[in-house]
């Protein structure tokens, strides 16, 4: 291959996978997924032949690349309209630490030992098992973790300044997500449609299909966003 031709194609790569990569959307690069790490990977490995490799022609590259893009485009808004679609593609978060108990057969199935579990909780500045009462392991790999009470930082509530705290459930939990009932939730916090009907109603929310998000905190209250947005998130007890 001439060296103009080589130093052609990586221009033509280099650009192409540019646009691309912008049409794709900032998820691609921010929330790396089982299927975010694939959809890279083969981009990369055909931008890099389309460069370098001269059995590949310049239109099948580019045809090959477009078409990727494509597909990857296709799945993500399949992955935004289905609840299903969405644990297929991207898995589901897992709960590693419950109530301050290591959960051990949801640490056999996220593939995680206790060095794993240590190194991710001394990143999030928790250098104790003792001080965590949540810990998810995510889709993208990073865990969140939720300290218990005595471990918190000192709020307004604490120093009884504002409206007093109470709990009433062990940490925030969406009922309702893109319009759809999250039944699993519901049924976890011991609630069920018909009360998240009559809170959904009480609040001006409507139906839960009118619903985009909604969100029980864990003193009691309901946020709710509603898909016109055209009130603005309420809370209600």
């Amino acid at each position: 291959m001439q060296v103009s031709l080589l130093i052609y194609r990586l221009l033509l790569s280099f650009v192409v996978l540019m646009l691309l990569t912008r049409l794709m959307g900032r998820k691609e690069i921010s929330q790396l997924t089982f299927f975010n790490f694939v959809s890279a990977i083969a981009i990369g490995t055909i931008g890099a032949s389309l460069a370098i490799d001269p059995s590949l022609s310049i239109r099948n590259g580019i045809i090959a690349l477009v078409a990727w893009t494509l597909f990857t485009i296709a799945t993500g808004m399949l992955d935004m309209k289905s609840k299903t679609a969405r644990s297929i593609v991207e898995g589901q978060p897992v709960t590693v630490i419950k109530n301050g108990k290591i959960m051990e057969e949801e640490l056999y199935k996220a593939r995680l030992d206790m060095n794993a579990l240590r190194t991710l909780l001394r990143k999030k500045n928790v250098f104790s098992l003792s001080d965590v009462n949540y810990a998810i392991f995510e889709t993208d790999g990073t865990l969140s973790v939720l300290k218990k009470e005595e471990q918190l930082p000192v709020t307004k509530n604490d120093l009884n300044i504002g409206k007093t705290a109470h709990t009433e459930y062990p940490i925030a939990t969406a009922l309702v997500s893109d319009g759809q009932v999250l039944d699993d939730n519901l049924r976890k916090l011991n609630l069920d449609r018909d009360w998240l009907n009559q809170q959904l109603k009480s609040a001006g929310g409507g139906s839960p299909e009118n619903v985009f998000y909604a969100e029980i905190q864990k003193d009691g209250t309901l946020y709710i966003d509603r898909t016109d947005d055209s009130p603005k998130p309420k809370q209600l007890h």
